[in-house]
């Protein structure tokens, strides 16, 4: 009985050397089977893996499809919603909503280092109050200070020449492109304001009603200047208000004493054309139809190659080459026009071109060490 419970040492050596060998033929038996086994963990983890790469890229396709499709709609979408609602084109053609730069108190130019310039406002039409600037030669700075708006307005009567300033759009008075500045330096009396819609004058932009406005203020600066030199000087989209007006000077006999134009246009259709917010709409077809015609339907034109036939007084046009804003060679499409205008005939037609080595782009000419020259 006790024999059958308890083996002798011999018999339990036996069946532990037998246990221990079955073992290690299992395990060692087989080196595929062991292989196999071994490496399955990190070929599932590597499926995995893949598995998980080739989901996040179909997502990451379909979001980029969905950004395209949504782009593509808004793209397509544009056109008609301008044809649909032509005021949309204006506004982006005056673009007087945009006030750069924004935080400036226009009543207050002396906050802004104009401190021979007085603030005040004049009404062409009822109902219409626009915000003007009178910045005083340079000369004159230090008995400008604490003066009254009636002592600015007896300057004007005094011998130095006066030039009425027109801005363009996205911008106000506040001019941060520093003209003022600079002619006041040579000894200019400079008149400049906001187009009604613009800054803090009142009542709604349209060329009629900023041709208005030009013409009002040259009308008021002529009463209190008498016989001395009055010059205007447009930039940009005021170069179209200023054609305009000196058109309808010529036309009545009563032309300013020259007119400059800084970065001018030919007309605002070939003008809108060739804005760098028309580059991915140019070449659609259609695009006269949706964007230009736009324009026209707002009553907008701008003609300056069709005003410049009617302009008899010296004309003086500065254009940088390296403008992307108004092209370079819109400025001297004009000037050729110009120059063989009859209108023109004996009157000094100069332009005045700018290297793109020298950086003016569209609102930096005013730095030009040679500008005091070519003005004289």
């Amino acid at each position: 009985m006790t024999r059958l419970l308890t083996d002798s040492p011999a018999t339990s050596s036996r069946h532990i050397r037998a246990h221990s060998t079955t073992g290690t033929e299992r395990s060692m038996g087989d080196p595929e089977k062991h292989d196999s086994e071994t490496s399955r963990p990190s070929a599932e983890l590597a499926g995995g893996g893949e598995a998980m790469l080739l989901c996040f890229r179909r997502g990451l396709m379909w979001k980029l499809r969905r950004i395209f499709m949504w782009l593509f709609g808004v793209y397509i979408a544009i056109p008609f919603l301008i044809k649909l609602c032509p005021s949309i084109q204006a506004k982006l053609v005056f673009l007087n909503f945009v006030r750069v730069p924004y935080f400036i108190d226009l009543k207050k130019p002396q906050d802004q280092g104009l401190n021979h310039t007085y603030n005040f406002y004049l009404q062409p039409e009822e109902g219409i109050n626009i915000g003007v600037w009178h910045t005083v030669p340079s000369q004159l700075w230090k008995e400008a200070q604490g003066k009254n708006q009636e002592w600015y307005e007896r300057t004007l009567q005094s011998a130095h020449p006066v030039m009425l300033y027109l801005h363009g759009n996205a911008g106000t008075r506040y001019l941060p492109n520093h003209i003022p500045k600079v002619l006041s330096s040579l000894g200019y009396h400079v008149v400049t304001f906001d187009y009604r819609g613009w800054g803090d004058s009142e009542g709604s932009p349209s060329e009629r009603g900023m041709t208005a406005d030009a013409h009002f203020l040259y009308q008021w600066v002529k009463q209190k200047i008498a016989k001395k030199p009055l010059y205007i000087w447009g930039h940009s989209l005021g170069t179209g208000v200023a054609t305009n007006l000196v058109r309808h000077l010529c036309d009545r006999g009563t032309p300013p004493d020259a007119l400059i134009l800084e970065s001018p246009f030919t007309n605002i259709r070939e003008e809108a054309k060739s804005h760098p917010f028309s580059m991915v709409y140019r070449y659609l077809p259609g695009f006269d139809w949706f964007f230009l015609d736009a324009i026209t339907a707002n009553d907008i034109q701008f003609a300056s190659d069709e005003n410049v036939n009617h302009i008899s007084c010296p004309l003086l046009i500065l254009h940088a080459e390296d403008d992307t804003v108004v092209p370079f060679h819109l400025g001297k499409k004009l000037y050729n026009m110009a120059a063989q205008s009859k209108s023109l005939n004996g009157h000094k037609v100069q332009f005045v071109p700018f290297p793109v080595t020298l950086g003016y782009r569209h609102k930096f000419i005013y730095r030009s060490p040679e500008l005091p020259q070519i003005l004289r």
